[in-house]
């Protein structure tokens, strides 16, 4: 392990791969060294560990209701967190609906970043009415609150879980599209730009091989921050009934039942808006970890 780490932190490299791997665990340290960011990734893996072992670790089926057990409180033998109205125990429906919440995440991560860097680094590198056109569509989705564009998207597209990622990864690649247009004004007069230019590379290849990796730091660290966001309005879209059906345990779904029994019965609502809190605010913390690790401008500690 010390000639590892020798080799990976080697200050002369003999290969790209040293270098990058270098580069990679370096990060790593600087992101250890920071407690708050070592708790969000501590979070965010729970979260994944959790919706990976979900049918194993959940006491009960999460749609089975037993209304002979309903609204029964926390640390209820055999339902730890209680159970809702329907009898169904709220903890195995969080476990599951970490599952759901994941899923809604991993598929606005894989669109939305990839539309707007798409957007982002062809407005930067074209300038001109190229950039006026896709920018001012930009500005015309951020005119918008991401919330009630969701909502009006939803509503026209109908409600459901694929409906809900897709009007979710509409509204949220603008600021990705901000972000890669910033980060390639910067680089498309650079001087290695220029040298690849003269070698006959296509746009396309210059696009793609040199700007987007320059913007792909920036782009990550925006991505894990709005993680938070990206949650908060697919629990306000099961919450209105526009995002996932019953009876899929989703954690604004959940939220939503439980609003009636709010005062009596505050377990069935408090409950998930505790796991909703958590998680986002792992995603936060995670995510400004992450831009001190990845901000070329920060010097190393």
């Amino acid at each position: 392990m010390g000639a590892l780490r020798a080799w990976l932190a080697d200050p002369n490299p003999g290969s790209r791969r040293q270098a990058r791997l270098g580069q990679w665990w370096l990060g790593w340290l600087r992101l250890r060294r920071n407690p708050l960011a070592m708790s969000g990734l501590l979070i965010v893996g729970a979260l994944l560990l959790i919706a990976a072992l979900a049918p194993w670790i959940a006491p009960h089926d999460p749609v089975t209701q037993d209304l002979s057990r309903r609204l029964l409180p926390p640390g209820t033998p055999g339902n730890w967190l209680g159970t809702d109205d329907f009898g169904r125990d709220i903890l195995s429906r969080i476990l599951y609906g970490a599952r759901i919440t994941l899923y809604i995440v991993s598929l606005v991560a894989l669109t939305a970043p990839v539309l707007g860097l798409l957007m982002g680094t062809v407005a930067g590198y074209f300038g001109g009415w190229v950039d006026s056109v896709l920018m001012r569509i930009t500005d015309i989705f951020l005119a918008f609150p991401r919330l009630i564009l969701a909502l009006a998207l939803v509503a026209v597209l109908g409600p459901g879980i694929e409906n809900a990622v897709l009007a979710i990864a509409l509204t949220a690649w603008p600021p990705y599209a901000r972000v890669a247009r910033a980060e390639t004004l910067t680089v498309r007069n650079s001087d290695y730009i220029a040298a690849v230019r003269l070698q006959g590379a296509g746009v396309a290849r210059i696009i793609a091989g040199h700007v987007v990796p320059m913007c792909l730091p920036s782009v990550i660290i925006r991505v894990t921050l709005d993680m938070a966001g990206v949650i908060l309005i697919a629990a306000g879209l099961g919450f209105l009934g526009l995002g996932v059906q019953p009876p899929m345990p989703e954690w604004g779904l959940m939220i939503s039942s439980g609003r009636k029994y709010l005062f009596e019965q505050w377990w069935v609502s408090t409950m998930p808006g505790l796991a909703i809190f958590i998680v986002s605010l792992g995603f936060n913390l995670l995510g400004d970890g992450l831009r001190d690790v990845l901000d070329p401008k920060s010097a190393p500690k």
